[in-house]
């Protein structure tokens, strides 16, 4: 099956999604307590702004217009600047985001409607207030930093929250994916043939441990399946063999025209092999894996296929791969593909030409079995590793059993590998095998 474009396993989705989420609710916090406190911030700023420019007024108000210039100097420190306000002004409006458009409102309700707030005053930058005393007009200024809201002093803070997020988000998707993880784990063994795979059914989460209890069970039933199974078909194995080999000596002995004779000992031959192929199929999935130099196998099942008006192969496998998997098995796929190709894999009174080829990929190694026949119609091709399909109608007469291939995915299954079919493009069928490789 195609895979999507972008995979995730389930751990980084959750680590994603958790990460999103918090990393959201962080910054939504922020931005939430940024704006609950504008406004207390702006009320206590234009109670601290509406003082001093009552006192600059009072103090103001109460000296005559020769003494003003003094008590302007008076009232003139580091952070604070009184002067008279003049016609060629020009200033720039401070309300321009909401805190100072909240300050600004404030100051207006203390100090009066017209009172004027800038936030620059002939290209000067800072806060500066206007007010009157009689005729006159006075600016005070004083520095907007004090007065505003900002959060730049606490980016180290929501650094150190995101950090947190993070950490958190993997801490909980672990805890949330652990016992999935163990769960596909312990499928994974199931489908390898590994039975006794058990999750633990004393955790504390009630749905995880029914769900464990209820695969723990499954794989009870399997075993027990697959026991019962072997021992069926070694039962059948022996009952059905024993008399075959009766019928083959009778035959021997009783039947007298030679061309009776013959075409009876196929049909035993014929029944023995389908047995053969059963028990194949049903073998059980223990293996000793092993490394071992891949064309060994190959050259051994090649040579038991010596008659060349049948059959033909040509190896091109380099001597030095070395494939990690089980000498017999290995043995049992070739040997299926071989018969499969000498069977089906050529036209019509010719031999079968059969081309097995190897090459390394990564960590595996690519077997490929072809052969120069007919092919399968693309439409029977997903189904050629089907127990007892046959592709082609016309072979419905053929002495196999219809278990070759179903024999031969199942095999490299056991041997942790992976099974393609597929047309050749100049015609024949192409299987592709891919094997763990061995260092």
């Amino acid at each position: 099956m195609p895979h999507p474009r972008l995979a995730l396993n389930l751990f980084w989705r959750t680590f994603a999604l958790l990460a999103i989420l918090l990393t959201g609710g962080v910054l939504a916090w922020q931005q939430t307590f940024k704006v609950l406190e504008a406004e207390p911030r702006a009320l206590e700023a234009a109670h601290q702004l509406a003082g001093l420019v009552n006192l600059s007024r009072i103090a103001l108000t109460n000296t005559d217009s020769i003494n003003r210039v003094a008590v302007i100097k008076s009232l003139t420190s580091e952070d604070v600047l009184v002067e008279v306000a003049e016609v060629t002004d020009q200033w720039q409006a401070f309300d321009l985001s909401p805190f100072a458009k909240q300050l600004a409102q404030a100051l207006r309700a203390r100090l009066g409607q017209n009172t004027v707030v800038a936030r620059s005053l002939n290209g000067r930058a800072g806060l500066w207030v206007r007010f009157g005393i009689g005729d006159d007009q006075f600016w005070l200024r004083t520095s907007p930093e004090p007065l505003s809201v900002s959060f730049t002093n606490n980016w180290w803070w929501v650094l150190i929250a995101f950090m947190a997020t993070l950490l958190g988000s993997v801490a909980i998707a672990r805890l949330i994916n652990q016992p999935l993880r163990e769960l596909s784990v312990a499928a994974g063994r199931i489908r390898e043939g590994e039975y006794d795979s058990r999750l633990d059914e004393t955790t504390r989460t009630s749905e995880i441990r029914e769900v464990n209890m209820g695969f723990n069970r499954m794989a009870r039933e399997l075993a027990k399946l697959e026991e019962d199974r072997a021992v069926m078909l070694a039962g059948i194995s022996h009952d059905l063999r024993t008399p075959l080999a009766r019928l083959r000596l009778e035959m021997e002995m009783s039947v007298s025209d030679e061309q009776a004779r013959q075409f009876m000992a196929q049909d035993i031959d014929q029944l023995d092999a389908i047995i053969s192929k059963f028990m194949d199929y049903a073998r059980p999935t223990e293996l000793a894996l092993e490394a071992f130099p891949l064309i060994d196998v190959v050259e051994r099942e090649a040579q038991g296929f010596r008659d060349p008006s049948q059959i033909r192969i040509r190896l091109e496998v380099p001597r030095e791969l070395k494939v990690w998997a089980d000498d017999t098995e290995l043995g049992r796929v070739l040997l299926n593909l071989l018969e499969n190709a000498r069977r089906y894999g050529h036209e019509e009174g010719q031999p079968a030409l059969v081309e097995i080829s190897a090459q390394p990929q990564g960590g595996e190694i690519l077997l490929q079995v072809r052969d120069h026949g007919p092919g399968v119609p693309e439409d029977k091709l997903a189904r050629l590793t089907t127990p007892f399909y046959r592709g082609d109608s016309a072979r419905t007469s053929a002495t196999g059993a219809g278990l070759g291939l179903a024999i031969v995915e199942k095999s490299v299954q056991r041997l942790g590998g992976f099974v393609h079919i597929a047309n050749a493009s100049d015609g024949g069928l192409v299987t592709v095998l891919r094997l763990r490789r061995a260092a």
